[in-house]
């Protein structure tokens, strides 16, 4: 047994030590052997890697040196098929309140009250806030006043108009009358004479007051007169309790007779009276003199010319008898001068009335505070906006509209408007017909009216809207690209499609200028185009449904691919 056991123990020790050497051998060998494989094909791949890049650089080169040997364009066509197309107009604006009003101050003051907030509805009328002004107060006054003199003149110079003569109001003689020549203007207000009363002359005298109660209104009176050394009859007129005193320290009163006049009495003559009083006869303090009955300035109360005139010193006239008549143009004249008059004033009130009531803070529409500029107990000064209020239930989108599309708009045509997610309805309210050309473009500015009851859009949002133009139901229609702006032999410019086929067509068109672009196979068309979308294109004339046209190139030059229409 031990035998055994020491030759199991001596086999195994060689085991060992072959596997030892066995394991050194097996790792050292086949490392080297991998180093140099993987050397090998790095340095293969490298030299594959070179030669790739080498010839497709050398292809690019010898594409470019040899054009027309690359054949690596595909032609795209498109059919001319059936169809419905609807042209519609796109755009976008501004939105703004279709009414608003600001209140601006003319005048400072102190601020005593605000009775709104930014957001409150108000409407028009109601009081907003007040500002203390006494300046302001006054120019109302003033100009109220003026309003009232311009318009009593107006209404004296069209009074005056209805009959545009001078009369006499009562009987008597001219006086004092001045030079009007017919053909001469004379101003209103220009006195041409003075209408003495001469029927009956007064004479004033002075009595003693112990004849007080001796003498009364009507009592008869004795007159005499020394230059004429005539006797008339006349009669006590009035009677004056003035206090005046004599020489020898007596207190006389005034007695006015009354007299008339034979044709021989004038203003300025001596003239003494007497009195009767149960029997006695009362004698004045001292002789008086006569003077008119009554006088009284005529003047123009309606400027003209003069179409006729009677005026003379010491002319006799009768009641209503005219002695200046003015042409009716020039009355007409003075009429619409004063009634201009009228009207400046009627403007100073209405500022001086806005610029108390911005004071006053008086609402002046119906709508929405905006912004407010004022605060109780603050000093304001003028020019400062004082609120601003737009009625917002309304809106209006100020866009403009190409000259290609103006004539699609009309007045009241509905539109669709969009802001955001939100879809809302329009109406066109107005197109302009003058447009503003810009970089070659006309545009007409085109007013929208869109109804915001529910308040979604506010002062300011730019939206979008929409209409539709016009729309074709089974016409014929090729894609946008397809149909090419050219010039015929006139030198007219013409639309046109190409149509592919092997015999040019028999309606071929000769164009000025050849397109480069268009390959071999395709026939130059004129064609009349109606409406358009983003896409397509109606053809109303010039082609036939099922014709194939040229729509561009697919070309993937320089290693790209791309589409060249």
């Amino acid at each position: 047994m031990a035998e055994n056991m020491e030759q199991k123990q001596t086999a195994q020790a060689a085991q060992t030590a072959q596997t030892v050497q066995t394991g050194a051998f097996t790792e050292a060998a086949p490392v080297m052997k991998k180093r140099k494989k993987n050397r090998k094909k790095l340095i293969r791949r490298i030299i594959a890697l070179v030669l790739v890049v080498a010839l497709a650089a050398a292809f690019i080169v010898w594409r470019r040196l040899h054009p027309g040997e690359a054949d690596s364009a595909e032609v795209l066509t498109e059919m001319v098929y059936r169809g419905s197309i609807t042209s519609v107009v796109k755009g976008s604006g501004a939105a703004v309140a279709k009414n608003s009003a600001s209140i601006t101050l003319v005048n400072g003051g102190k601020v005593l009250e605000v009775l709104v907030a930014e957001g409150d509805y108000v409407h028009e009328g109601d009081k907003l806030y007040t500002i203390e002004s006494e300046s302001a107060v006054n120019a109302v006054t003033k100009a109220e006043k003026n309003l009232r003199a311009a318009q009593k003149a107006l209404n004296k110079l069209i009074e005056a108009s209805r009959d545009l003569n001078v009369r006499a109001d009562y009987k008597g003689i001219l006086m004092n009358v001045e030079d009007c020549p017919v053909g001469e203007t004379v101003s209103s207000g220009t006195t041409v004479a003075t209408l003495v009363d001469n029927t009956r002359l007064l004479l004033p005298l002075y009595f003693s007051y112990s004849y007080e109660n001796e003498i009364a209104v009507g009592q008869s009176a004795a007159v005499s007169i020394p230059a004429s050394m005539a006797q008339l009859d006349g009669v006590v007129h009035e009677i004056h309790k003035v206090q005046r005193v004599s020489d020898e320290g007596g207190m006389l009163f005034e007695v006015v007779i009354a007299v008339d006049n034979p044709g021989t009495l004038t203003e300025k003559m001596s003239a003494s009276a007497t009195l009767e009083s149960d029997g006695e006869t009362i004698y004045p303090y001292e002789p008086g003199e006569l003077k008119w009955f009554r006088s009284k300035s005529l003047t123009v109360e309606t400027g003209g010319k003069v179409a006729a005139a009677k005026l003379y010193d010491y002319l006799p006239v009768q009641a209503g008898e005219s002695v200046l008549t003015l042409s009716a143009e020039s009355s007409q004249d003075e009429i619409e001068d004063q009634e201009m008059a009228v009207q400046a004033a009627e403007e100073e009130l209405e500022r001086a009335q806005e610029t108390l009531d911005a004071l006053n803070g008086i609402a002046p529409i119906d709508g929405t505070v905006l912004s407010l500029g004022v605060q109780a107990g603050e000093e304001v000064k003028s020019g400062t906006v004082a609120v601003s209020i737009a009625d917002t239930s309304t809106m209006i989108v100020n866009t403009q509209i190409d000259e290609m599309n103006v004539s699609y708009a009309k007045a009241g045509m509905m539109v669709d408007i969009q802001l955001w997610e939100n879809q809302m309805s329009g109406t066109i309210e107005s197109v302009s017909l003058t447009a503003n050309s810009e970089n070659g473009v006309a545009r007409f500015p085109m007013v929208i009216s869109v109804d915001n009851s529910e308040g979604l859009l506010m002062s300011g949002a730019y939206v979008d809207y929409s209409f539709t133009a016009s729309q074709s139901e089974d016409c014929l229609i090729v894609p946008i690209q397809c149909v090419k702006s050219a010039q015929d032999m006139n030198g007219e410019s013409c639309k046109v499609l190409f149509v592919q086929s092997e015999e040019p067509p028999e309606n071929v068109a000769e164009l000025s200028v050849d397109i480069a672009e268009i390959p071999e196979g395709f026939w130059p068309v004129i064609v009349e185009t109606g409406i358009s979308d983003s896409y397509n294109v109606e053809i109303l004339s010039g082609i036939e449904e099922g014709a194939s046209v040229y729509a561009g190139v697919m070309n993937n030059e320089s290693g790209g691919i791309g589409m060249y229409f």
